[in-house]
């Protein structure tokens, strides 16, 4: 009999082993209650209200209580019943059966999970600098050691310590790539975690880990949301298997997220980029060439951006490849299998597109597994006041380093003064970054003079459609429109026939009463 590490046990351990199994363990009621709530919270998304509830419960903490500190909270009083319980002897599970057995499991792995949760992040980080090439994880034999004490074998151990490792990577990736206090970005970061855990991650865990690749994600919003920061968080947590005797695991995260923007070839070459090219299949082709579909690990994932742009018959093509999983280079005759998610986005609307036939149906439906719509950014500033402040600290932050926390209080008073609390943000998330570098730059950010105009514009066409304009509103938002292009009330006064300080009334009535795009 050998114990995880291979080391053969002596007489003496055998039979205290032997004896130790003979003997059925119980939790107590109090034990029982408190760590069924555990158990329930490790299998509901952290990013979920939900979680926020039974964390409350586990650390016993009230609705004042930061999300932050209940975390720490939570943890700290699980760890401490945890070590209570280990040393009472009564934390290996081949002592307990049924649901006790199910409930120990499970807060064990919550408890080892949390206490290796800055070397997780450390590693991640490491990674990121190494690239692709998968590093040594130094803490991985803690880990397995930590399990195999409780009862859990080596294949076991193997497998949730790869489960802990893209939890992990998840929480990192949704977390801090999709940062901002609305309501709408809750709801998109608790989608995220679905996308790559399902609903129910105790189904994941028991069925679905190595098998996600049939569920397609189709990604929806308007252009600069942030539809690629969402593929890329997903398309990063996927599972990837330890390697025990090289002791790194098999992939690096880096290199199985592939992403192509699919409205950047012309279709001639557009289908040697997703499945590559036989030498001489076209003039040009001078040798061998891996598209994207061949490129991608067994455990990646690749992103089809613009999907909505690519024609009918390359939506076919990948049609076949979704559907069989296979595909042949251009010019080639061999069948390749791909074994990766795929992740495709548009700014385009679908639904008319379909109705047009631009888009077909049955690639609609192979791609719409799960289909997330990432919220713009005049929602996110609509629904939240902090929002944009939290926005402005995070894109500085990565654009200068934790000193462009100084100037956040600079680029949010300009934006305010340029623009105003309703300038529709017609480029999102991306307009915000460029307006922030024309802030450092110049002090000032004019804001986009089409989204404007084009903002307003629709609103009094619609208003005049609907019959539900008045002849002030009408007048104000003219006299807006008109001196949002030339600049001057002098120019409005002239080209409407009003005196300059009517024109000014007229243009500060709309800017307070205008409910904006």
């Amino acid at each position: 009999m050998k114990n995880f590490f291979g080391d053969v046990l002596t007489l003496d351990e055998r039979v205290m082993y032997i004896l130790c199994m003979k003997t059925t363990l119980k939790l107590s009621a109090a034990d029982r209650e408190f760590f069924a709530t555990v158990a329930r919270a490790a299998f509901t998304n952290p990013f979920s209200q939900e979680r926020v509830e039974f964390d409350r419960q586990i650390a016993g903490a009230a609705q004042a209580v930061s999300r932050d500190e209940l975390v720490i909270r939570t943890i700290s009083r699980v760890e401490e019943r945890v070590r209570s319980l280990m040393t009472a002897g009564k934390t290996d599970l081949r002592r307990y059966r049924g649901e006790d057995r199910e409930i120990v499991r499970t807060v064990v792995l919550f408890d080892v999970y949390h206490r290796f949760r800055f070397e997780f992040d450390a590693f991640i980080l490491r990674q990121i600098e190494a690239g692709d090439t998968p590093c040594q994880v130094p803490f991985a034999r803690d880990i397995f050691a930590s399990l195999v004490a409780q009862g859990i074998d080596n294949d076991e151990a193997r497998r949730y310590f790869a489960i802990f490792y893209q939890i992990r990577r998840a929480f990192y990736f949704i977390e801090n790539s999709l940062t901002g206090l609305a309501p709408s970005m809750d709801t998109l970061r608790l989608h995220l975690w679905n996308n790559v855990f399902t609903s129910d991650i105790n189904w994941y865990e028991n069925h679905l880990w190595n098998r996600m690749e049939d569920f397609s994600t189709l990604l929806l919003g308007e252009t600069g949301t942030g539809k690629g920061a969402a593929a890329a968080a997903i398309g990063r947590s996927g599972f990837i298997p330890f390697d025990e005797r090289k002791g790194c695991f098999s992939e690096s995260f880096t290199r199985n997220f592939i992403s192509l923007n699919l409205s950047q070839y012309p279709e001639s070459l557009l289908e040697s980029e997703l499945f590559g090219h036989r030498k001489g299949a076209f003039t040009g082709a001078i040798e061998n060439h891996e598209g994207i579909f061949a490129r991608c690990t067994p455990h990646g994932s690749i992103f089809l951006d613009e999907i909505g742009d690519v024609s009918i018959q390359v939506q076919i093509k990948l049609l076949q490849i979704l559907q069989e999983r296979t595909f042949s280079p251009v010019g080639g005759h061999d069948r390749l299998r791909f074994h990766g998610r795929v992740i495709a986005a548009t700014n385009r609307p679908l639904d008319e597109m379909r109705q047009q036939g631009q888009f077909r149906d049955d690639f609609y439906y192979r791609l719409c597994s799960d289909i997330i719509t990432v919220p713009a950014l005049r929602q996110r500033l609509q629904e939240e006041p902090r929002e944009l402040e939290v926005l402005v600290t995070g894109i500085l932050t990565r654009m200068i380093g934790p000193e462009g926390k100084s100037m956040v209080g600079l680029v949010c008073e300009s934006i305010q003064r340029d623009l105003g609390p309703r300038y529709p943000w017609g480029g999102n998330v991306r307009e915000l970054e460029q307006a922030i570098r024309r802030i450092i730059l110049t002090r000032h950010y004019a804001g986009d003079s089409r989204a404007i105009s084009g903002g307003l514009h629709e609103q009094l066409v619609a208003g005049i459609e609907a019959g539900t304009t008045d002849a002030q509103t009408l007048l104000a938002g003219y006299c807006s429109l008109l001196y949002r292009r030339h600049g001057t009330y002098e120019e409005v006064a002239r080209r409407t026939g009003l005196d300059r300080r009517t024109v000014k009334k007229y243009i500060q009535w709309n800017e307070a009463t205008c409910d904006g795009p």
